[in-house]
């Protein structure tokens, strides 16, 4: 297990004559206007959960695409604010784009294009020209205002998602021989080759993101899909036991380092001692009464596999209908990309699947579907995961879920069951979960009533594994383990130049 301190320690003593930059689509903070006021408050999703606790203990840089509205009210004519507000250790800087600039490379050619390709869930990925154009000129706008703050420096650039292929590239193109080692996490899955090449870019894509000196999955299984892809459309060489490609004399390593979660804190933040008074609000607030109470936490997204936990309730209600009256289901989900059609038409399915089974099952003072889509905070979330005997993850494709592990992270009483899909990336590392298939409803619906009667003494030796597993690869762990592969690419340079 790493340590938070053993993790800046680390950053003091190997990386202290570079600039750590990381930079992401989503900002860690935003700025947003509440009663006539500015309000400083963190974003949601998992880069934000896992990256904001390692940049406080790396004091870096994050450059990021502004999306709060006061956002410009805040920052100095640098454009960079320090964070977190109350107790800053990095720096924030936002990069300001336009409408048509956030239509075509975000909604368009980002989530209508590349996480469609990338995820196994049956939508047809949309790739227009004037989608890419703007991706090409927003990857151009962050490489220019990397280099605005690299300068002549040394730095290490460490690249977060699909948003950004092209910016490797653009990035060594740009800097001085060997100024800038860089370093790219693609947090989604990365798919076969069959479905890549369908994609009109896929060459541009694969040419700029092997300008990176290490590309990171969550899974072994996406790195050979990537080696896979690269291999059939590259001309290039595949070095199976460095796990690497080599093109045009430069080479990528490509590792598989499963993301995680700052359990420590999580774990600490969920022990508060005025628990039962909070516990007693939440279940006032979202009228929870004396019932069992399983939870979904998600983005909606078509990948979550949200209806198909809906119809898994419905199932199991109809199957069981002595638990009436007995459990309340509460999904959390925050509206998403709503912009695009697909998700408009995914949220008004979910609307309609919720007010359907509510009207078959309720009776006249329960129903069995709580849908809350307002963004709830960290300390309250922390709460409804201790609250809940049973947390769903259903994802239909996801490269990890750091949900599941949040769900482990907070339930301190070392109780408490977790239902996680087997296409989830972290059902290779939680395996004491109930591991379901979700696109199967009658083996969906049997696992819920599993967990639900499960005794108490499984319940918790299931749990005291989970907690045990992500206690050792925690977030920091992970931060560690990244680092300590760039390293070896400093230090292999290093020993190139004394040669």
């Amino acid at each position: 297990m790493m340590l938070k301190e053993d993790l800046q320690g680390f950053v003091q003593e190997k990386l202290s004559d570079y600039l750590f930059v990381v930079v992401s689509n989503r900002q860690p903070y935003e700025h947003v206007y509440k009663k006539g006021k500015i309000e400083c408050q963190r974003t949601s999703g998992g880069v934000i959960t896992a990256l904001d606790p390692v940049m406080q203990a790396c004091h870096g840089l994050w450059i990021a695409a502004s999306s709060g509205e006061a956002d410009h009210r805040v920052t100095d004519r640098f454009n960079k604010i320090a964070v977190p507000v109350n107790s800053p250790t990095y720096t924030l800087k936002r990069v300001w784009l336009s409408k048509p600039e956030e239509e075509g490379y975000y909604y368009g050619y980002s989530n209508d294009g590349l996480w469609p390709l990338c995820h196994t869930a049956f939508q047809r990925p949309v790739f227009k020209q004037e989608d890419w154009q703007h991706y090409i000129n927003v990857n151009e706008k962050f490489a220019k205002s990397i280099m605005e703050e690299v300068g002549s420096a040394k730095a290490f650039i460490w690249i977060q998602d699909y948003h950004f292929c092209l910016l490797p590239k653009l990035l060594k193109d740009m800097a001085a021989p060997n100024q800038l080692i860089i370093a790219h996490f693609w947090h989604i899955p990365w798919p076969s080759y069959e479905t890549f090449r369908i994609c009109p870019q896929k060459n541009e894509i694969l040419e700029g993101m092997l300008a990176n000196d290490m590309i990171s999955f969550h899974t072994h299984s996406h790195c050979n899909n990537f080696l896979e892809v690269v291999d059939r459309q590259l001309e290039s060489k595949i070095d199976r036991e460095r796990f690497s490609v080599i093109r045009k004399d430069h080479e990528t390593l490509i590792r598989p380092y499963p993301i995680s979660i700052d359990f420590e804190d999580i774990n600490r933040q969920a022990q508060t001692d005025d628990f039962e008074r909070l516990k007693n609000d939440l279940i006032e607030e979202f009228h929870l009464g004396d019932c069992q109470l399983l939870l979904g936490v998600d983005r909606i997204d078509y990948t979550k596999g949200i209806p198909e936990r809906l119809e898994a309730i419905d199932r199991l209600l109809e199957k069981h209908p002595e638990l009436k009256g007995k459990i309340i289901f509460l999904q959390l989900g925050v509206l998403s990309r709503i912009h695009l059609a697909k998700y408009k038409a995914l949220n008004d399915e979910i609307n309609a699947l919720v007010e359907k089974i509510n009207w078959k099952h309720s009776t006249d003072d329960w129903s069995p579907v709580i849908f809350i889509r307002n963004n709830v905070p960290l300390s309250k979330l922390l709460i409804l995961y201790r609250m809940a005997e049973v947390c769903i993850v259903s994802a239909l494709h996801d490269g990890m879920n750091l949900v599941a592990k949040e769900f482990v992270g907070a339930h301190c009483d070392e109780d408490g069951v977790l239902i996680l899909s087997q296409f989830a990336g972290s059902a290779r590392e939680l395996s004491e979960a109930i591991l379901i298939n979700p696109y199967d409803s009658e083996q969906f619906s049997d696992s819920i009533y599993q967990a639900l009667t499960m005794p108490v003494e499984e319940r918790r030796k299931h749990m005291i594994k989970m907690r045990q597993t992500v206690n050792e690869n925690n977030i920091y762990r992970w931060a560690g383990k990244f680092l300590s592969g760039l390293l070896k690419i400093e230090f292999k340079e290093q020993q190139e130049a004394m040669v």
